[in-house]
């Protein structure tokens, strides 16, 4: 009977171990110890108390009414089961997670097209190792070195050039 009623609420181990980083399943271990701990806590007490024989005790107690105020006091007791006011918390921050995953998706989406763009562009591209100073300024204008338009010093790093120059680092 016990296992009945405990069988509803278990766990899929296996399924949660998959979805468990690495660095967490220490965590996740213990966490499931405890649970078993619990859970075989459960088990080892029965689901209803047990029964009293009533009579034997009326017929051996010596005090008038004792064990009937007891017997009264024992059946009329109720434990009452925990009302459950989390789920409705859970659902909803699940709701909200699931809608950050979405958003996050498609967001992922749209970075994974741009950068498929940008690899298919650098593949169109001549290979490095053959362009020529000239084919790197025609593929990359606002990088290549322009002594013209743009002067600087070796070793042409923005941090190395004089201050106010196009090329320069600012000042802070």
């Amino acid at each position: 009977m016990a296992s009945r009623r405990i069988a509803q609420s278990s766990v899929n181990w296996a399924a949660l171990a998959e979805r468990v980083p690495p660095n967490q399943k220490a965590n996740l271990a213990a966490f499931k110890t405890k649970s078993d701990k619990y859970l075989r806590s459960v088990v080892a007490n029965p689901e209803t108390p047990p029964k009293i024989d009533w009579s034997f005790y009326k017929k051996n107690v010596p005090v008038a009414g004792m064990v009937d105020k007891f017997q009264k006091a024992y059946e009329g007791l109720q434990i009452p089961y925990p009302a459950d006011n989390v789920t409705k918390l859970v659902e909803a921050q699940e709701k909200e997670v699931q809608q950050e995953i979405t958003k996050f998706v498609k967001e992922s989406e749209v970075r994974i097209s741009d950068y498929q763009t940008q690899i298919a562009t650098l593949k169109a591209l001549l290979p490095f190792d053959q362009m020529t100073m000239e084919d790197f300024k025609d593929s990359f204008p606002e990088q290549a070195l322009d002594p013209i338009n743009r002067p600087s010093f070796w070793p042409h790093t923005p941090e190395e050039q004089e201050p106010g120059a196009p090329n320069a680092e600012p000042h802070h």
